[in-house]
């Protein structure tokens, strides 16, 4: 019985060891994503992105020797299981490095337990401005909603040459009246008026009585801040009404033109990049994706995410190891270099610094919806 239990003690000491290894061998990163829910289109590109550069960053030996594994959860899009998926990851999971989440509202709910815990945190697609005011371990890899929101006011006015415009955005979501409000801004200080400003809430279906007054006012562009599935609604009911000026939006149209028809042409949205550029990086990336993910084109989400999970390896490589969060931390504050999604380097809030390109929703030879590139605009 002695010489049994000392072999228990002796291969259970093998199996710590064993494990042991097993993490030191590869770096953990967290990922939170909306893998179901209403915007899951979002969750599931940007999960394939960092997925797609994870593989291939491993099959060149990963990152200083040691593989790099993302552990992913899925919030659904709802801030309470954001901070669940959040406390999973640090206290089961040990990562000290997380992706997410992708909407602003779930973001948020994080970043202050991020700062306190010396977790950093990337942002692919949280635009809402006080995202990285949390603090110096939270920051983002795409632009913020006064930013993009800017860049529809300027285009809608130096693009389309637009004198007037009315505006319909989701008054119960920062979001769409972030958009809304930076737009607005721009395409006066432009000398355009608003002619129309409409509002709904969140879960509205039926938008005809906005449109009316909308229709009334004639504008010379319609300027929809919201995510795909409104937006798909609220413009079949524009079209039909007969309010046939151009719609403009923001990144949340990514994925409009797998869920809409013709009501969404002469349509036009500020978006992270451009997926037909001619830049080889561009090219390089989408051939990849569309191979691995069933010939799937990559959203602006697939791109945040690449590009985020390459800002990482680049952080923990300057930074010698994943071990020291604020070691990464402060790496990361010094990028500045070339990525997917354009030249990037971080101001003092860690937001990037980078211009945005507007894309116009056209219908292909095949007769299916796809975006082109129409302009690129630096507020």
């Amino acid at each position: 019985m002695r010489n049994l239990g000392f072999l228990i003690v002796f291969f259970a000491a093998l199996n710590v060891v064993s494990c042991e290894k097993k993490t030191e061998d590869s770096v953990k990163i967290g990922g939170i994503f909306p893998l179901s829910g209403d915007v899951a289109v979002y969750g599931v590109d940007c999960r394939n992105g960092i997925t797609l550069a994870i593989e291939e960053i491993n099959a060149r030996g990963g990152v200083l020797g040691k593989t790099i594994e993302l552990i992913a959860e899925d919030d659904e899009g709802a801030p309470e299981k954001t901070v669940n998926a959040y406390k999973k990851l640090v206290a089961k999971d040990g990562v000290n490095m997380i992706i997410g989440s992708l909407t602003s509202g779930c973001t948020i709910a994080i970043t202050s337990l991020a700062q306190a815990q010396k977790i950093v945190q990337i942002a692919p697609a949280a635009t809402n401005p006080s995202v990285t005011l949390a603090g110096d371990f939270i920051f983002r890899a795409c632009y913020t909603d006064p930013f993009q929101g800017g860049v529809g006011g300027l285009f809608a006015s130096q693009h389309l040459n637009a004198g007037s415009a009315a505006v319909l955005y989701d008054i119960s979501n920062d979001y769409s009246t972030g958009l809304m409000d930076n737009f607005v801004k721009a395409f006066t200080r432009e000398g355009g008026v608003i002619v129309a400003s409409e509002s709904y809430n969140k879960g509205d279906v039926d938008f005809n009585a906005q449109i009316t007054k909308i229709k009334a006012a004639n504008p010379d562009v319609v300027y929809l801040p919201d995510y795909y599935s409104t937006v798909s609604l609220i413009a079949k009911q524009l079209r039909s009404q007969g309010v046939n000026a151009p719609i403009a939006g923001a990144d949340g149209w990514d994925g409009l033109t797998e869920n809409a028809g013709d009501e969404a042409l002469n349509g036009f949205y500020s978006n992270h990049y451009a997926p037909d550029s001619t830049d080889q990086k561009v090219i390089d990336f989408v051939n990849a994706y569309k191979a691995r993910f069933n010939n799937s084109s990559p959203t602006s989400f697939a791109a945040l995410g690449y590009d985020s999970a390459y800002l990482l390896y680049d952080a923990i490589v300057k930074a010698g190891g994943a071990k020291d969060s604020t070691a990464i931390k402060n790496a990361l504050a010094g990028t500045d270099g070339q990525y997917l999604t354009g030249d990037l380097s971080f101001d003092e809030n860690r937001n990037p610094i980078k211009s945005a390109v507007m894309l116009e929703i056209v219908k292909g030879e095949d007769g299916k919806l796809k975006t082109i590139y129409k302009a690129t605009v630096n507020p």
